[in-house]
Parts: structure tokens; sequence; C-alpha cells
């Protein structure tokens, strides 16, 4: 049966009715206005048909004065439902504590989020925020608007351009653009530029001072790059000297290699932990007790609850606590000539800073005993050779 939503609202009810006076009846009340709906006759002294819930009491004086007789067969719309809902009271009240429930936490900023600063520290904005109203549990409905909230903060926080407010879900989030100033740079006294290793220059650029020595020349230790005194005996000035000077560095190491390798496995063992997460909190509820395991690694899956898109303040937690144990597998002897050289250029590049280039490697001796191997390398590396040697010690000698 089809059914105006103001029939629903007001309640329409399925009959069936019988009687050998059954046209009587539906001439008689059709000829005093009462609708019979959707009505279908189903044998001779037999119909199906709806009636409104008002016409229902209407419908009693046909039925005597005909000798028909009435059969409720279903009940449609809202009064009916009413009454349903109203012999599950305590049912109603949960769904509406829950929908009351969700709106009221969705309606609160539970995390203040901040980003793009980096010399501004965190909790300066948070509690510049604060003062302007944005903190975790505060109602959205009371935030102000964003815009005038923005300009306030970018006055407040002095080295800010710009200060931009937004909110998604439960979350508000402030990025900054912090202003940039140029380092200032520290007062520096005369100075020379010398060698700190014994090498042969591949590169020379003097930006202040006077270079010393050219590419290719062999330099020791200590000997004057970049010089920082300018001029002649007569008339002699002194500077910071500033430059780049590259050369080829020669490194011996002695590199020893096991022959087995320690790695860490799962042995399949593990043991399951659940967490309610509300707010930012984690409240355990299943798994409690220690690890059984002697050696374990934990790894944690967060699943935030979702509705409509909009994140909400709660979730779950998974921690699976996994048993792990430390087992020596044998390596090749290539392999164990390959784990020293790396770990020995990543060692060299290291210290000699990150623009050195390792440029030649040669294996002077390697031997094999008590399950390592023990080799003698030499690398060629280029690299910034330079160190600063102050003119005051010279003019003091």
């Amino acid at each position: 049966m089809r059914l105006s939503w103001l029939d629903k609202m007001r309640g329409v009810v399925t009959v069936r009715l019988r009687g050998n006076g059954l046209e009587s009846l539906m001439n008689a009340a059709a000829a005093d206005g009462l609708q019979l709906l959707s009505l279908r006759r189903t044998s001779l002294d037999e119909a199906l048909c709806g009636l409104r819930l008002q016409d229902l009491f209407r419908i009693r004086p046909y039925l005597r004065r005909t000798g028909c007789r009435l059969r409720i067969t279903g009940r449609h719309g809202l009064p009916f439902m009413l009454a349903k809902l109203e012999r599950r009271k305590f049912f109603v009240a949960g769904m509406l504590l829950f929908f009351v429930g969700m709106y009221l936490l969705s309606s609160l900023v539970w995390r203040v989020e901040v980003k793009g600063n980096d010399k501004i520290s965190a909790d300066l904005v948070l509690q510049a925020a604060r003062e302007e109203g944005i903190y975790p549990f505060q109602w959205s409905f009371r935030l102000q608007p964003f815009d005038a909230v923005s300009k306030r903060m970018a006055t407040k926080l002095p080295g800010t351009a710009w200060v931009g407010v937004q909110k998604h879900g439960t979350k508000v989030t402030i990025e900054l653009v912090e202003t940039t100033t140029p380092d200032a740079k520290p007062l520096m006294s005369p100075r020379h530029l010398i060698a700190s290793e014994d090498a042969v220059v591949t590169h020379i650029m003097a930006e202040t001072g006077r270079p010393v020595v050219r590419k290719n020349t062999r330099v020791k230790k200590g000997d004057v790059l970049i010089s920082g005194l300018l001029g002649d005996e007569e008339k002699e000035e002194t500077v910071v000297a500033d430059g780049t000077v590259k050369g080829l560095v020669w490194h011996e190491y002695n590199i020893v290699s096991p022959l087995t390798r320690t790695v860490k496995v799962y042995t399949g063992e593990r043991k399951v932990q659940w967490f309610a997460v509300v707010g930012g909190r984690a409240l355990q509820v299943s798994g409690f007790g220690s690890a059984p395991f002697g050696q374990y690694e934990k790894v944690r899956q967060e699943q935030q609850a979702a509705w409509r898109g909009i994140s909400l303040p709660f979730g779950r937690m998974k921690q699976s606590i996994m048993e792990t144990r430390l087992e020596k597998r044998p390596v090749t002897k290539e392999e164990a000539r390959a784990d020293g050289l790396l770990q020995a250029r990543a060692d060299i590049l290291t210290k000699a800073g990150e623009d050195a280039i390792i440029r030649d490697e040669n294996l002077l001796h390697e031997k094999t005993e008590n399950g390592k191997v023990y080799m003698k390398v030499l690398f060629e590396v280029e690299q910034s050779i330079t160190t600063e040697m102050p003119l005051v010690h010279i003019q003091g000698e």
C-alpha cells in the first residue's frame, strides 16, 4: 500500500472486510465521505483496504448495519511507531543519550596542533591561542571568528609574518610563517687559512686574502694556503682570510670484519593488547600482564573513529608484543670484506665532512684469521684541508 506522508503522520490500518453486505457497506461509506484506501476485492464476500485511524471508529455503525465483520491485518504510521517506542523507554532513552553524547563530543575541540614553527616555541603559540579561547575541551560554538583571531595572534607573536587558524572536525590547526632574518655574522680577527692535513691541492678559491699555493701543489700540515696579509712591507694590511681549498688526503685504515653476522629474527610468538583511546589517552582493556618473552618488540596500530568524514576524539589501539631472538649467521669472505669497507667509508666521510669524496682506495694487505677478515686499506679522499690560524699569534712571536 502506497501512503502519502500525511497519511503516515496520521496513521493508517490495513483491514480485511468480510460479509454478504460488502457492497452495501462500501456504497454507504463512500456516500458519507469515508475513504477506503487501496480497496481490493479478494472474493465475493471479502475485500482488503486501508483506513485512516480516525475513520476506523466511524466505520463501526456501517458494520452493524450491513452485518459485515472487520479484522485488522496491519498498522502503519507515526502513532503506531510512537506506541512501540513507548513500550521501549530505556532503548529510546539510550538512543537519545547516544546521539546527544555524539553531538556534544563532536562539538568540543580535542586537539590544538601547531605547524610551521621553527624558531618560535610551540608552547608560546599555544599560550597565545589560549588567550584567544582556543584550547582543548573548548566548545566549538564559543570560538571567535578565525580571521580576527589570526590577526591578533600575529601581533602577539613577534617574528611571525602570517598566522592561519583552521578547524577540521575536532582539531584546530595553527600554521605559522616566520619572518626570515639574516644571521648575524660573528666578528672575526685577522687570520691565515692553513693546511689541516698533508695533501695535494686540487681546488683553491680565495674570497678574501691572498692565495699562496696553486692547484697540484703538495702541502704539509700547517702550511699557509690563503694569507691574511696584503700589500708589501711598506704598506701592509691584515684581513680575515676566507675561501675554499680542497686537496687529496690519504687515510690508512686497519679494518677488522667478522665472518658472522648477528641478526634479529621473529619467532612468531606474540601477545596482543587492546586499548581504548579517548582524548589522546589510552586505557588498556585486554591483554593485561607483563610481556612473557625475554626479548621482544612492540608494534602499535591506532584506529580513530570517524562519523560522516569527521574524526571523533576516541578510537582503539592494538599493541602487538612479538618475541624476537638474536641469531648469528655466517657470511662469506667477500660479504665480510664489503661490510668492513662500507663501515670504513662511512667513518671517513663523517670525519672529512659532507662535501668529501673518496677518489680511490687500495687494498694493501689482507688475511683471514680466527673467524675475522683483517685488511689494511689506503683511501684517497678529496676534502677540505683548511683550518684557521689567527695573525695575532704571528705578530706576537
